[in-house]
């Protein structure tokens, strides 16, 4: 009951966010849903946790849009993760690097960089 009135963007999202997280919530109130939008969010004992969020229009029987009902999920864990995964990659003593789907390096770690001679910045700059 104590979130209930309060202004959720306002009270509960990180200053770096609430522009975002606003748009979001602004999309699904003119009926265009969001899926697996990533943000912080405040627990009442001012932890910082990760969500997951599905925004989704909220209608009365009539069709006419009432509200948002956001569905969240916490992915705290999942990047924590992945940030210790990216921190083994990077530091592991074999040249590791990543190609998207049009052939751009999106992962060059620490020792492709030793080995090859190009900073990451290099890489990524190179159309």
């Amino acid at each position: 009951e104590q979130v209930i009135g309060q202004d959720f963007v306002r009270e509960f999202i990180t200053d770096d966010f609430k522009t975002a997280v606003k748009n979001v919530l602004d999309k699904a109130l003119h009926g265009k849903e969001t899926a697996n939008f990533e943000f912080p969010l405040i627990t009442i004992e001012g932890d910082r946790i990760d969500v997951l969020l599905n925004a989704t229009t909220r209608r009365d029987e009539y069709g006419n849009i009432i509200g948002v009902v956001g569905i969240g999920q916490d992915n705290t864990e999942r990047l924590a993760k992945v940030r210790e995964s990216i921190k083994l990659i990077d530091n592991v003593n074999a040249p590791i690097f990543g190609v998207d789907i049009r052939g751009r390096v999106n992962m060059w770690n620490q020792c492709a960089i030793r080995l090859f001679g190009f900073s990451r910045e290099e890489i990524f700059m190179q159309e």
